[in-house]
């Protein structure tokens, strides 16, 4: 049987490889972003207690109106904006399949997408899988910040979307006001959607604001914002997430959703929309986060390795051009099988593979773990 693949250039992701080595050498795994301590007990019970009371059939295809009212209430003390709960919040199966559905479901063939890498590695698949043409923007090492005229200079007739992300993944920058203000400057006038992966919402330090789309009216009417439960309640495995977007823009979101998931597991559902009424459950989470960061490089000071600014998310970027001259691939597998502990490759978020010598770690972790991993590279 002869098979044309829709995704010929697509192989076993970076993380599942890296993961993998890990488990084979039992090396301390920083490289796949997710925690190695429990989420909140509270919060499992209270979906045990969901399950026991019945609630285990089909949930509303756009989500529990419980909890699409519980994160309205959020996003107006949050951000000061009033969402319609019903027609303007979907919950998804996690962010990744907010992301597909928000691009697949607006993309067409020969449609431009404009792309910020290094990118989230589920972006890429999804613009050509719906046919349309992935237009790269490459931030540099060692500050990976944006310049917007040159990204500008990338818009044509043809682009119909613009991805940020923002805490960014892999490197741990934000988008601050300014860059904000000149995005919304930049769109002015034009069709282009905006699709803002702010997974990290909640994960950014030094008393830095998120500066979410929804804060600025004129974005938000042409935007689809995605956020994760998994990343701000510590479950990445529980796979929900949402979507924020205007009512035109979340009826066609919610056509391809109600097709490739149509809803998502009802007892997580309703203990989300119970839990989330303690809202210091999250907003205790930027200094819980900070002191991660702060603990993995002390326990690495001394090390060759040279962090990078990190002012969000649950990764930390390391420079080891003083080390090495290997590729970050090469040298993030000699990390995991001659030092024990995994890291990640930045140019595996490169669609040309710039090398810069840089890797990830994830400090989502215990805080023995970041001990024992950080008396390991001190040996680099």
């Amino acid at each position: 049987m002869t098979i044309q693949s829709r995704l010929p250039n697509v192989g076993t992701t970076i993380f599942t490889v890296m993961s993998a080595l890990a488990h084979e050498h039992q090396a301390i795994n920083l490289s796949q972003g997710f925690p190695d301590f429990p989420s909140s007990s509270r919060l499992v019970d209270l979906v045990h207690y969901y399950m026991r009371s019945g609630q285990n059939q089909y949930a509303p295809m756009a989500g529990v109106p419980a909890l699409r009212e519980q994160l309205a209430k959020k996003i107006q003390h949050q951000y000061g904006v009033a969402v319609d709960p019903m027609s303007e919040i979907t919950i998804t199966a996690g962010a990744t399949q907010a992301l597909f559905t928000a691009i697949t479901a607006l993309v067409h063939p020969g449609d431009e997408v404009i792309m910020l890498e290094p990118a989230y590695d589920s972006y890429r698949p999804a613009i050509e899988l719906s046919g349309g043409i992935p237009i790269i923007y490459e931030m540099q090492a060692p500050d990976y910040q944006v310049d917007w005229s040159a990204v500008q200079a990338l818009i044509t007739p043809r682009t119909r979307m613009l991805i940020i992300n923002t805490p960014h993944n892999p490197t741990g920058t934000i988008l601050r006001k300014a860059d904000i203000e000149t995005l919304d400057q930049l769109l002015a006038g034009t069709d282009i959607i905006l699709l803002s992966d702010e997974v990290y919402e909640h994960l950014i330090f030094g008393e830095e604001p998120h500066e979410s789309i929804l804060r600025y009216p004129r974005l938000r009417e042409r935007s689809l914002a995605v956020y994760s439960f998994g990343k701000t309640f510590h479950n990445t495995g529980w796979k929900i997430g949402y979507c924020v977007a205007p009512d035109f823009l979340s009826a066609e979101f919610r056509k391809v959703h109600q097709f490739n998931v149509f809803s998502v597991n009802t007892p997580v559902q309703y203990a989300l929309a119970e839990f989330l009424q303690q809202p210091e459950e999250y907003l205790e989470l930027p200094n819980f986060y900070e002191r991660k960061r702060d603990y993995l490089n002390m326990a690495m000071h001394g090390s060759r390795l040279r962090p990078l600014p990190s002012w969000g998310t649950y990764f930390q970027l390391f420079d080891y051009s003083a080390i090495s001259n290997e590729s970050d691939l090469t040298f993030a597998r000699r990390l995991t099988t001659e030092f024990g502990v995994a890291a990640i490759p930045v140019s595996a978020f490169y669609s040309s593979g710039r090398d810069a010598r840089v890797i990830r770690l994830c400090f989502a972790k215990k805080e023995d773990t970041l001990a024992q991993a950080g008396a390991l590279l001190q040996k680099v």
